[in-house]
């Protein structure tokens, strides 16, 4: 009933007046110790909305229009972004940081503008009756931690009981996020936890690494990002540290992490909340109507590589609440409350990510008011130097709610109190 009403009221804005442009910004970092990971993103983000421009006439019958805006990844050029951006029909902003969103919650919220903090940010944001403007579907970090301890408990037999678990992270926001979920599963479970944090931005890691092989864990947590990605997986070759054993969030887990390792990064695994690869419709399209065309955002060679997609996929979840949007206020040039109100009701499921060229790509999910961070399903992936590819080894599985569920409620309900806060949906 979705698609027909959906299908219905676009055919009738086709044939209407077009609106003005539907604005997405994109707080991107193209510069800076982080660019290797933001350059791909932003191009997937990108070019996913130049190919329904070129493509599909627009969302709608309304073309698509990206704002790029360079943060550098720090916190204050990225509210300085937003400030300058959001004033220009902006309807959701994806912020790519999880310092800058935690400055940007209150703020969208005061404009009424929607975060999508996709795999970052804070994640007590799921709660949507409190954080009523940010988004963090379909999965957020402490879903990582507990999907990580999971994969290890597998491995161990069934039982963590003794072992030892090292969280080596980013020493920031991004980085210290898992840790409260860590400290109640090795409660739980019965591992010791011991952290080690990298200082921005971790190119040299030395001490921490001759730490890890003086307290010898068992398994190795990595919340890194940019260049600290591939010295870490570096140096755990440097001391033979088994590989199947160090898992990465999914922001440690892209090609640039693990090539220059060479063949010594085989075996190193990472989180994943979408599927990888190349082996989908959607590219020949992007090749053929964007890259061909040229109209790629860059230099056409990111097609496919996880941080690519990832930005694509970011901007497919944003383009299918843009026609809801549409679908549901039965107008072509849609607010931001417009598109609030359609993340809130936004359901994926299989036959869309077909419709759109990307079958099976991540998992199906639901979003609501009480809940605007999905299912919290994630995978795991692994690295083949010889391939040269990510393989996923680990099917998309649930967090354990038990553990998550209340540390999110908690959280949440603590910054409600602190900022006076009712909770409730509207």
């Amino acid at each position: 009933m979705k698609k027909l009403m959906t299908t219905s009221v676009l055919a009738m804005m086709v044939a209407g007046p077009v609106a003005a442009d539907l604005v997405f910004p994109s707080l991107s970092y193209r510069t800076g110790p982080f660019a290797a990971g933001g350059i791909p993103f932003a191009d997937g983000y990108a070019d996913y909305f130049t190919l329904l421009n070129e493509r599909d006439g627009g969302i709608g019958g309304v073309m698509a229009n990206v704002i790029e805006c360079e943060t550098a990844y720090n916190t204050e050029k990225g509210v300085e972004c937003y400030e300058s951006t959001k004033d220009q029909g902006a309807l959701v902003y994806q912020p790519l940081s999880t310092g800058i969103t935690y400055q940007l919650i209150p703020k969208a919220e005061a404009d009424g503008i929607p975060l999508h903090t996709m795999g970052y940010g804070r994640t007590s944001a799921k709660n949507g009756t409190v954080f009523r403007h940010t988004f963090n579907y379909p999965v957020n970090y402490w879903d990582g931690a507990s999907v990580g301890v999971q994969h290890f408990l597998d491995q161990s037999g069934g039982s963590l009981e003794g072992k030892k678990i090292t969280l080596l992270h980013f020493n920031g926001a991004y980085g210290k996020e898992p840790i409260p979920t860590l400290e109640a599963l090795s409660e739980k479970h019965g591992f010791e936890l011991n952290t080690i944090a990298i200082d921005y931005p971790g190119q040299e890691q030395k001490s921490q690494w001759l730490q890890i092989r003086r307290e010898r864990p068992d398994y190795v947590l990595f919340w890194g990002w940019g260049v600290m990605n591939q010295v870490a997986v570096q140096e755990a070759a440097n001391i033979r540290f088994p590989m199947e054993n160090f898992m990465g969030i999914w922001w440690s887990g892209s090609e640039n992490d693990v090539i220059p390792a060479g063949d010594a990064a085989t075996g190193y695994k990472a989180l994943a909340f979408h599927n990888v690869g190349t082996d989908y419709p959607i590219f020949d399209d992007i090749q053929q109507y964007v890259v061909d065309a040229g109209k790629a955002a860059g230099a056409g060679d990111q097609i496919g590589t996880v941080l690519y997609n990832r930005g694509m996929y970011a901007a497919f979840l944003a383009a299918e609440a843009a026609k809801d949007a549409q679908a549901a206020s039965g107008q072509a040039e849609i607010t931001p409350a417009a598109m609030r109100d359609a993340m809130e009701a936004l359901e994926i499921t299989a036959a869309e990510m077909e419709a759109a060229g990307i079958p099976n790509f991540g998992p199906e999910f639901a979003v609501s008011c009480e809940n605007h961070g999905g299912d919290g399903l994630a995978g795991v992936a692994q690295w083949d130097a010889s391939a040269g590819t990510w393989s996923l080894i680990d099917d998309f599985r649930p967090a354990d709610a038990d553990v998550v569920g209340p540390l999110i409620m908690a959280d949440s309900m603590a910054f409600a109190e602190e900022n006076g806060i009712t909770p409730g949906c509207s």
